[in-house]
């Protein structure tokens, strides 16, 4: 009897030892897992916030799923502020930098050359942001914008010159125009010709998502142990 009793004891413990180590391993594997989460931040205006689109629709939310889609384990962040100018993104870059974010993509200036604002300063706000980002470690994806023609061939020659400079100086990846592909085809914008709809998000996300894939090196293998095509 006492021996059964023995037995019977040290199987427990043996089994409560078990039940510790599979704890442990849950607890510590899901950690390693959350922090291999790549976070991005989605640094811009309204055509990065989703304009007038159901959440689901907005730039973030379908670039996170196409990078899931291709292996990735990311976050992006929605950091897109409607109306915002290059002096409002350089206003806000802090706020948004406590995200702690590994990437960004900074799509930023269509509202300053909408307002006809300095090219000057737009260069010297996103300059700022550029600086900053580069402070942190944010390993970051520039997106171009181009000058509404309107505007006459000097103002366009002068604001559309700002994001190669900005890639020259700090030696970032630039997506020449966020837009591309979407303006000129009322097929893929709002009503007002200007914000994408949702099938003009799903251009701009396959457009970018080269530009994207790049600034994050390959996918990491996937959870069957095979690398994502």
């Amino acid at each position: 009897m006492r021996k059964s009793l023995l037995r019977l004891a040290l199987c427990g413990r043996a089994w409560w030892g078990y039940g510790l180590i599979a704890l442990f391993v849950n607890v510590t594997g899901s950690s390693a897992m959350a922090a291999t989460e790549l976070r991005i931040l989605a640094f811009g205006d309204s055509l990065t916030a989703g304009y007038n689109l159901p959440p689901a629709d907005a730039f973030p939310v379908k670039l996170e799923a196409a990078l899931k889609a291709k292996g990735y384990a990311v976050r992006v962040i929605n950091a897109g502020v409607s109306g915002d100018t290059t002096a409002g993104g350089r206003a806000r870059l802090d706020w948004a930098l406590a995200d702690h974010p590994d990437y960004a993509i900074v799509e930023l200036g269509a509202n300053d050359a909408l307002r006809g604002l300095d090219p000057a300063q737009a260069l010297a706000n996103l300059d700022v942001i550029m600086g900053q980002l580069d402070s942190h470690r944010v390993k970051t994806l520039l997106a171009g914008m181009m000058a509404p023609p309107n505007l006459g061939a000097d103002y366009g020659r002068t604001f559309n010159a700002i994001y190669p400079k900005l890639q020259a100086k700090w030696h970032v990846p630039l997506y020449p125009f966020f837009l591309d592909g979407v303006t000129l085809h009322p097929e893929l914008t709002l009503a007002d010709g200007l914000h994408p709809n949702t099938q003009g998000v799903d251009r701009i996300v396959a457009g970018i998502l080269p530009s994207v894939e790049a600034l994050l090196g390959p996918p990491p293998v996937g959870a069957a142990g095979k690398a994502a095509p």
